[in-house]
C-alpha cells in the first residue's frame, strides 16, 4: 500500500498580487527542474497544508501549492467580517491559475484536485485544455443543485440524523426550508455571537461526515474558529451562487477534455461528494480511468484513496 512521501518543506514562496485587493499566498518544492504540478485545494476556502506537498515525488516533481482566495495565507482573509468575497468567483481563480502558471514559466502542468479542488481542476482545464498535460481528480463535486441539496439541505441526513441535529441548530426553525440561504445570512452577519457559532456548526457538518471512520482530531482542525469562519463563508458564498456556472455545465462540457489522460479516484461510500458524479464524469470523459475505492469515504488521506493517487502522480511522472 503506496503512502506520502517523506516530509519536504518550500524552496521558495510568495504572495502573488491577483488584483482586487487580494494576495494569493504560494509555495514550490520538489525539484525545481521537475515536471510542473499544481494542486488545487478543498473547499472551497480550505487552504493547503504540508502532506499534500507528500503526494508527488519531490525527484521528479516541481511542485505549486496555493491557497485560494480569502483562506490560508492568502489576503485579506474571509474570517473578518469586513472581507468583501464580491471577487472570490470560481473564474477569479481560473484567472489567478492561469497568472502563477506565467508566473512560473511553465508551459503546460499537471492538475490535481480533490473535491471542490476537484471542481475548479475541471473549470480551468475545460477553459485551457492546451495547459492540461492531465488530470488527476479525487472526490467528484461539480455543484450541480443536487449535489448541493444532497449534502446541505437535507440528503445526508438519511445517514447523520445525529449529527445533522448539530448543522441544524444555529437556524431558526422557520428558515429551515433553504438552509443553504440560512446559513449565508448567518454567516454574514456582522456579530461575531451570530456568525461564529453558524460557521463552527457549518464547518464541524463537513469535517464529521467526510471520512469513513470518525476523526476527531480533524473535527477540531475544521471547528477552530478564525479557520471555520473563512471555510464556512467561502463555501457557502460559492453555494448560494452555483459555482458561477449553469447547472451541469462541467459534466456538459467535458468532450472538451479530449486527449487530456486522468484519473479519477473515489470513495465509495463518500457522503459529501457520492460517487454518482464521479460516474457521471467518467461516463462524459473515458478517456479517465476511475478508480472505486470500496472502503473509505471522502478525505484524501484515507488510506486506499491515498494509495490510489500516489500511484497516479507516479505513473505521469515521467511523462
Amino acid at each position: 500500500m503506496r503512502t506520502f512521501y517523506p516530509e519536504i518543506e518550500p524552496y521558495d514562496s510568495g504572495l502573488l498580487d491577483v488584483g482586487d485587493g487580494q494576495q494569493v499566498y504560494w509555495e514550490t518544492s520538489g525539484n525545481p527542474d521537475g515536471k510542473p504540478v499544481v494542486f488545487l485545494h478543498g473547499g472551497p476556502g480550505g487552504g493547503t497544508n504540508p502532506n499534500q506537498r507528500r503526494l508527488f515525488d519531490p525527484e521528479k516533481y516541481r511542485i505549486l501549492l496555493f491557497d485560494q482566495r480569502g483562506c490560508g495565507q492568502s489576503l485579506p482573509h474571509a474570517s473578518d467580517p469586513e472581507a468583501d468575497l464580491s471577487a472570490n468567483t470560481t473564474w477569479h481563480l481560473v484567472a489567478d491559475m492561469e497568472r502563477l502558471r506565467e508566473m512560473l514559466g511553465v508551459e503546460k502542468w499537471q492538475v490535481f484536485g480533490g473535491s471542490w479542488g476537484s471542481t475548479l481542476a475541471l473549470a480551468y482545464a475545460e477553459t485551457h485544455p492546451e495547459r492540461v498535460t492531465e488530470l488527476i481528480l479525487r472526490g467528484i463535486f461539480t455543484l450541480r443543485r443536487f449535489e448541493l441539496e444532497w449534502f446541505y439541505e437535507g440528503g445526508a441526513a438519511a445517514l447523520f440524523p445525529d449529527l445533522w441535529e448539530g448543522f441544524l441548530e444555529p437556524v431558526p426553525v422557520v428558515d429551515r426550508g433553504h438552509l443553504i440561504r440560512a446559513y449565508s445570512r448567518l454567516l454574514n452577519d456582522p456579530d461575531p455571537d451570530v456568525h461564529a457559532p453558524a460557521a463552527v456548526a457549518w464547518s464541524r457538518w463537513e469535517s464529521s461526515t467526510i471520512t469513513l471512520r470518525p476523526r476527531p482530531e480533524l473535527v477540531e482542525e475544521f471547528t477552530e474558529e478564525k479557520y471555520a469562519v473563512a471555510f464556512a463563508r467561502i463555501e457557502n458564498h460559492f453555494f448560494m451562487n452555483g459555482g458561477w456556472f449553469e447547472d451541469g455545465q462541467l459534466i456538459r462540457n467535458a468532450a472538451k477534455l479530449q486527449g487530456i489522460l486522468g484519473v479519477i479516484v473515489q470513495g465509495r461510500y463518500d457522503v459529501c461528494t457520492p460517487p454518482m458524479t464521479a460516474w457521471d464524469l467518467h461516463k462524459a470523459w473515458p478517456e479517465a480511468d476511475l478508480r472505486m475505492i470500496d472502503d473509505a469515504g471522502h478525505a484524501f488521506d484515507e488510506p486506499g484513496i491515498l494509495h490510489a493517487l500516489i500511484k497516479a502522480t507516479d505513473r505521469f511522472a515521467d511523462k
